[in-house]
């Protein structure tokens, strides 16, 4: 099966969102998948930069919603506001040959937060925002056969800050939660698999697994193990449009640590993602994808997402 750059641009994004969502109470962290850069069957140099808008405003508990207003003031727990995630993150995708690739990924993050701390009546505000963790990821795929299947090994290193406090508020001046720092703070592996493939006519299909394993603690905290499995649809029977769906389904275990807030993350999330990639030029694309959720699962009391949004362009030299 032979697939042209444009066509696998699509491909691409319609993935851009499948390993994205990580969310829980202390905050989200949505890092763009190395997909969106544009996986290419030639040598060849992708660079991109994408927004991602993560609004948790639902909290959550269990299977259901959580009604904050029947909530008596003070309690005896933590009951968060919202938490609005801003993400940009600028890549860098280098294929040096048909089977063997890297991907560069910095994130930048934005992520202001309010919450009512336990014992307290008034919000507390923070704003967290700078360098996240950077990711760098090394993939294979020549393995032949039909389609076209990968393997992939990353490492995300701790780049991003995790000592910033809340502004103001009850709070003011204390650290703000390690899961709304712009970083983890940790060293994190990421393994995974991935499959393209012909479904009929003008369909084509795409598979992916994927875990993301932290190699260490940091001052006393350290992320869940996480997975992600998606798959997706989309159409190339339109010339320079390529919409796509796909299913992305996520399972986290609880942090760990005595700075984490291990009763309140964790859980398991199934969302539907509507999404179009459009050929600007010969070398530019642009893609767009929704993020809905069919189902919720969260251990404790967590902020979740309505929806999720998702812009980027795609620039290949």
């Amino acid at each position: 099966m032979k697939y042209t750059g444009s066509t696998l641009l699509g491909v691409a994004a319609a993935l851009a969102s499948s390993p994205a969502l990580a969310c829980s109470s202390c905050g989200c962290n949505l890092t763009s998948d190395w997909l969106s850069q544009g996986l290419v069957a030639q040598p060849g140099t992708t660079i991109s930069i994408r927004y991602d808008d993560v609004p948790q405003t639902q909290l959550r508990s269990g299977h259901d919603v959580v009604d904050r207003a029947a909530i008596p003031l003070p309690t005896d727990r933590e009951i968060e506001q919202n938490t609005y995630n801003h993400y940009a993150t600028l890549a860098v995708d280098h294929a040096f040959n048909s089977v063997w690739a890297l991907n560069v990924q910095a994130p930048f993050v934005w992520r202001p937060h309010h919450t009512i701390a336990e014992g307290d009546t008034d919000q507390s505000y923070s704003r967290t925002n700078g360098l996240g963790d950077i990711r760098a990821t090394v993939r294979y795929q020549g393995f032949g056969g039909a389609g076209v299947t990968g393997v992939q090994l990353g490492i995300k290193l701790p780049t991003g800050g995790f000592h910033q406090n809340f502004r103001t508020g009850p709070a003011a001046g204390t650290a703000v939660d390690r899961g709304l720092q712009p970083g983890t703070g940790t060293t994190d592996m990421t393994l995974g698999a991935y499959h393209f493939g012909k479904l009929a006519g003008n369909f084509d299909y795409v598979l992916q697994v994927q875990a993301d394993v932290p190699l260490n603690s940091r001052e006393l905290y350290k992320p869940g193990v996480a997975g992600t499995a998606s798959a997706g649809v989309h159409y190339t029977g339109w010339h320079g449009i390529t919409p796509q769906l796909q299913l992305n389904f996520r399972v986290a275990a609880k942090d760990s640590g005595l700075n984490s807030d291990r009763d309140n993350s964790g859980g398991e999330q199934l969302y539907v993602a509507p999404g179009v990639t459009v050929a600007l030029s010969d070398h530019f694309s642009a893609f767009g994808i929704a993020q809905l959720p069919l189902y919720q699962r969260v251990n404790g009391y967590q902020l979740a997402p309505k929806y999720t949004l998702s812009f980027g362009l795609l620039y290949r030299l």
